[in-house]
């Protein structure tokens, strides 16, 4: 008996050039390995280990318990979230803002990219797009029936963009992302003023995603320190990394405000506001002194001096003085990126990053995330240097 006609609904155009997120794949692989009795260290993700300061989590659940904090919050963010997202850029960068027309807290900066997308390009308006940078900024253009146009960077150039070479016909936005994902390359107020220049002269958008800004970092700062940068500028950041809350999911978007406005008229469409307490909370969060950034990247720095020597045990190059949560590391010539992954994953149970996930400048390169304890790295430092 002939099998009935499976139904098929057709895809909607915009998944055209878009696959599933890389790790969303290779971590059903590592589940499966490690289904098979496999043990699997993981150094890929960028997720941190270490937990909120306690007097987060305490806020968040003080404030949970209150019968009053349940209900629909505003699209734009509870006013003490904002004043607080405020204060901090006053105090950590000295850049002021106004709490209610120039700030839009988000369930994720990851959202944010995709709405500024979403709000301003049309089918076919182009992006500058770094590579090696941030799969989901590819990504989020196609979705938004934008065009991706790769702009290459590279250690010669301190991974910063080379602005006498980018085209400019037909583009209507750029996104840069200092301190850099994955090569934790850091820009100077100089540089960045360079790329505010070069967009107001060509009258492109301008998008900086910066959640890696306080971690191995000694001077952070904002693309809205630039005189005039608001003009056209705008920035993402996020608690996920700063403040161990990735899956709180808090980030903001700082801009002038027509621009939140413009970008309100979408996000107002797509989701709601943030549960009540967990903005509460982040606004603790937000409200921490030097002290918990200082204990914060000692402990970072320390893991770092054992991932730089698993690079030296894989014969890897590497940079010195990397900002962000990964280190980068240059593979010597022979095996591919996915290669040199695959091999350490099958035969020593270790999952590093390919460098190949983030664009072809990457492919000779791998990716080794600190989000995980010294004990840990230690345990990987002996593993690879068995050969």
């Amino acid at each position: 008996m002939n099998e009935p006609h499976k139904f098929q609904p057709s895809l909607s155009e915009r998944l055209e050039g878009v696959g599933e997120y890389y790790f969303s794949r290779k971590l059903r692989e590592i589940d499966e390995l490690r289904a098979q009795g496999r043990r699997i260290i993981s150094l890929g993700i960028g997720s941190p280990d270490m937990p909120p300061h306690p007097s987060v989590v305490q806020r968040l659940a003080e404030e949970s318990a209150r019968t009053t904090t349940h209900g629909y919050q505003s699209y734009k963010g509870a006013p003490a979230l904002r004043e607080a997202f405020v204060r901090w850029y006053g105090e950590r960068f000295g850049v002021k803002l106004d709490a209610n027309r120039e700030v839009l807290p988000l369930i994720g900066s990851k959202e944010g990219i995709m709405h500024v997308c979403m709000t301003y390009l049309r089918a076919g308006d182009k992006v500058l797009i770094p590579n090696p940078g941030y799969p989901t900024y590819t990504s989020a253009v196609r979705l938004s029936g934008g065009e991706p146009v790769a702009y290459e960077l590279s250690a010669d150039g301190g991974w910063l963009p080379q602005l006498d070479m980018l085209p400019i016909e037909g583009v209507k936005m750029m996104i840069i992302n200092y301190p850099h994902m994955p090569t934790g390359a850091v820009a100077s107020l100089d540089d960045l003023r360079h790329v505010v220049d070069f967009c107001r002269t060509h009258r492109i958008l301008l998008l900086n995603d910066n959640p890696y800004g306080f971690i191995r970092n000694a001077c952070p700062v904002s693309v809205l320190q630039v005189e005039g940068a608001s003009e056209v500028a705008m920035e993402l950041n996020s608690l996920s990394k700063s403040h161990n809350m990735a899956g709180w999911r808090v980030g903001m978007l700082a801009a002038d405000a027509e621009r939140i406005a413009e970008i309100m008229r979408f996000k107002s469409n797509m989701d709601s506001g943030m549960f009540l307490p967990l903005q509460l909370a982040a606004a603790t969060a937000l409200s921490l002194g030097d002290e918990w950034y200082e204990a914060q990247n000692a402990e970072y720095r320390a893991r770092e001096r054992i991932g730089e020597a698993i690079f030296d045990a894989l014969g890897l190059r590497y940079a010195p003085h990397q900002a962000g949560l990964f280190l980068w590391g240059e593979l010597p010539q022979g095996e591919t990126c996915y290669e040199c992954c695959d091999r350490l994953l099958y035969e020593k149970g270790i999952f590093l990053t390919p460098g190949g996930i983030f664009g072809s400048a990457g492919e000779r390169y791998m990716r080794l995330s600190l989000c995980a304890s010294q004990q840990t790295l230690l345990e990987v430092l002996e593993i690879v240097k068995q050969q």
